[in-house]
């Protein structure tokens, strides 16, 4: 079996692993014991039961068309390659990630912006055919709406995208407050993509305002970023994330400073390439009496937990625990190992836009109070049904796919 990798948020990758410890973490093994939960989710055929009873969501960010195409090797410098297949197709972070929801059984509202060009048309007739309510998104007049080009190696399994932004970019003053009222109504969660932070922040604010939980996503430090991570509850971030933002020196003292340093947050998961997830919850009761430990030490432990021989994504759970980063302080909390699943690599065929499914399926699972030990593994599925078509949005699945129903019953 080859070993696939996906630099952002990926989490679904065709691999086969000498060691059940990713090497960001490899440290000196302390001889503590830990109590561990290991799940595994089987795939099962159930009724698939009824929706959260509130379920709309709203989502900010970027929606884009994608002009992909496959070739048998990415070109070099003035070579000149033939397509084996290629779509166009709706893409960008939160037109993927609302997407995702939809089909999911969530009822989401986008706020983005497109021109009243051809592109910005086709990026509105597919986003409305998934039942994605577009009447927040702004239609400029004249400009050009965003668009990629992606190119999808079939050999490596990787892809290359060179994104061109929308002219006119979104700006605060497209926006009424009138407008967002409207848009935040009944809304359970507000997602933000990271992209177009000033806007961003103007939308985060009045969300904060009328007490709607905040997801954020975290790719990359970016101006504004800070203050829109201090008003969410939940971070989905990329692996070279946390310890950019931080300049922690490893990903697990990384995720207790962005709890000590954002007291809002309830959950930060960050996404590990064929690694799986890591995500770091918070205890809502701070027991002064736990013993603190070394986070580094009982993250290998807890690594050691992970069977390999597991196709299908799985969870590892700790018990709370104080979680102590030298210099910085202590977390009260839980540590979850999710795994990706291991797709045979003639199933594997695109991973644009798996990120974007995985956040799109942690949406559903925040509206659900579905349990992290569900959750992880439940996202997980949900993207690697995304890397078995070509485009972002292909293979997203629908709520009634029957890979999906043991995690909905």
């Amino acid at each position: 079996m080859t070993s696939i990798s996906k630099p952002f948020n990926g989490t679904i990758f065709h691999t086969h692993h000498s060691s059940s410890f990713p090497h960001q973490f490899r440290q000196h093994l302390h001889s503590h014991s830990i109590t561990l939960r290991h799940k595994s989710i089987k795939i099962s055929a159930h009724a698939v039961p009824p929706l959260p009873q509130n379920h709309t969501v709203v989502g900010f960010g970027m929606t884009t068309v994608d002009f992909l195409a496959t070739v048998d090797g990415y070109p070099k410098p003035d070579d000149k390659v033939r397509t084996t297949s290629s779509k166009v197709q709706g893409g960008g972070n939160a037109g993927n990630a609302l997407t995702c929801a939809a089909r999911l059984g969530l009822k989401p509202k986008l706020i983005s912006k497109v021109a009243d060009d051809a592109q910005g048309k086709s990026i509105l007739e597919e986003l409305e055919a998934d039942c994605v309510d577009t009447s927040f998104i702004v239609v400029s007049k004249g400009g050009s709406s965003t668009f990629s080009y992606v190119l999808v190696d079939t050999q490596t399994k990787t892809r290359t995208s060179i994104y061109t932004p929308g002219d006119p970019p979104l700006v605060p003053d497209d926006l009424s407050q009138s407008m967002l009222l409207s848009a935040f109504d009944g809304a359970r969660l507000v997602y933000f993509d990271g992209m177009s932070t000033e806007t961003a922040l103007f939308v985060g604010r009045e969300a904060a305002r009328n007490n709607i939980p905040i997801l954020v996503e975290a790719e990359s430090p970016r101006e504004g970023l800070d203050e829109l991570l201090t008003l969410a509850e939940f971070v989905v971030c990329s692996a070279r994330f946390p310890q950019a933002w931080t300049q922690s020196p490893s990903i697990p003292s990384a995720l207790v400073s962005m709890l000590l340093r954002l007291p809002n947050i309830k959950f930060v998961i960050v996404t590990l390439g064929e690694d799986g997830c890591l995500m770091l919850e918070r205890s809502a009761n701070e027991d002064v009496g736990l013993e603190e430990r070394n986070v580094e030490s009982f993250l290998e432990l807890l690594y050691k937990e992970k069977d390999e021989r597991l196709a299908i994504p799985t969870c590892i759970s700790s018990v709370v625990t104080k979680f102590r980063v030298n210099g910085l302080g202590t977390v009260c909390g839980r540590f979850f190992i999710g795994t990706a699943e291991k797709i045979p690599d003639s199933e594997l065929i695109d991973t644009t836009g798996a990120g974007d499914a995985f956040i799109g399926a942690i949406m559903y699972a925040i509206c659900s109070n579905m349990a992290p030990e569900i959750m992880l593994p439940f996202a997980a599925q949900v993207a690697a049904a995304k890397c078995r078509a070509l485009g972002a949005r292909t293979g997203l699945p629908h709520r009634t796919d029957p890979r999906l129903a043991s995690f909905l019953s």
